[in-house]
């Protein structure tokens, strides 16, 4: 995974985490990378300082002395909003029966009352998600985190 600092047409900072960078100038181009306060398509990556590991010769508490990282500031925005996000995918795999690639079958059985209602979540293709909310299947994508590529 890559993190950006990103800023829109309205300079709005934020960040964002791509699987690499290509896949930043993919979603960009087609309008899919929005700004998290003002919701413009209109992003590009900002100048950035660099994630070095560094030395430190002094010894603090949390640190043990060690290697540690030196980066930019994150916007406390979000890291609550990162949070909120690990909240929910924590409560669905907690709460909810893993169906894997099955999601769609299992989803129409119980939208149509051929199984027992319950919580479910798996994998689903693009197309396979369209056809389910094109009948009236209440889906949702779980929010993907930056760990998930890692």
């Amino acid at each position: 995974m890559i993190r950006y600092d990103l800023i829109c047409d309205k300079g709005h900072e934020f960040d964002g985490w791509f699987s690499n960078s290509e896949a930043f100038e993919t979603q960009a181009k087609r309008g899919f990378v929005e700004c998290t306060h003002c919701g413009s398509n209109r992003v590009e990556k900002q100048l950035m300082a660099p994630g070095l590991g560094a030395r430190s010769t002094k010894k603090s508490a949390g640190d043990g002395g060690g290697a540690r990282k030196v980066a930019g500031g994150t916007d406390p925005r979000m890291q609550q909003m990162m949070a909120l996000m690990r909240d929910i995918r924590r409560h669905v795999t907690e709460n909810a029966e893993n169906v894997g690639d099955k999601f769609a079958d299992e989803a129409r059985k119980i939208h149509y009352g051929e199984t027992e209602e319950r919580g479910i979540y798996g994998n689903a293709s693009h197309d396979e998600a369209k056809s389910l909310i094109e009948e009236g299947i209440a889906v949702h994508p779980l929010p993907r985190l930056p760990e998930d590529g890692n």
